[in-house]
């Protein structure tokens, strides 16, 4: 992969260049794409496009710490965007299972709040990798963050769902 592509990936196509908190941002910008994914193909579109964007992250963030002096630079955001969908895909797997197109906020806004408290607060497992060297730390802990929120969103709807009966 060439340093310009990657680049291009690492910084989710220029997310990563928003002022303040690019993660956040590249977090929430993540929703809107994850729910064209989810409208045009439901829940395996989505899964297929987590994972394609989890290869073509970790090597394109492993060519371009090539360039940087940082080992986790903040414009890098393309591990906030697979992190934001490893949630947003067990929202998307349970109304794809029951036949929903739509995307309740709920779901959406509980898998936002979970991914952004663990990769913030990188608890654990999060912590451990955010430790490791180059492009398997920075994009591993987002995709354990994105683990953890995806069990407790899926947790949160199942509370709602079953013991509140909605």
């Amino acid at each position: 992969m060439n340093a310009s592509l990657a680049r291009l990936i690492s910084q989710g196509f220029g997310l990563g260049l928003l002022p303040g908190a690019p993660g956040t941002w590249a977090s929430a910008a993540a929703i809107p794409a994850g729910y064209l994914l989810h409208r045009l193909g439901g829940f395996p579109l989505l899964a297929a496009a987590t994972v394609l964007a989890a290869v073509l992250g970790w090597i394109a963030v492993g060519v371009y710490l090539r360039t940087s002096a940082d080992p986790d630079p903040s414009e890098v955001v393309i591990d906030e965007i697979v992190g934001q969908w490893i949630p947003l895909g067990a929202v998307s797997w349970g109304l794809w299972s029951h036949g929903v197109t739509s995307f309740p906020w709920p779901g959406w806004v509980c898998a936002f709040v979970f991914f952004r408290l663990f990769d913030i607060w990188k608890p654990g497992p999060v912590g451990w990798a955010d430790r490791k060297p180059g492009a398997t730390g920075v994009m591993l802990d987002d995709v354990i963050a994105g683990l953890l929120a995806a069990v407790v969103t899926m947790a949160a709807a199942g509370f709602y769902h079953g013991y509140l009966g909605r």
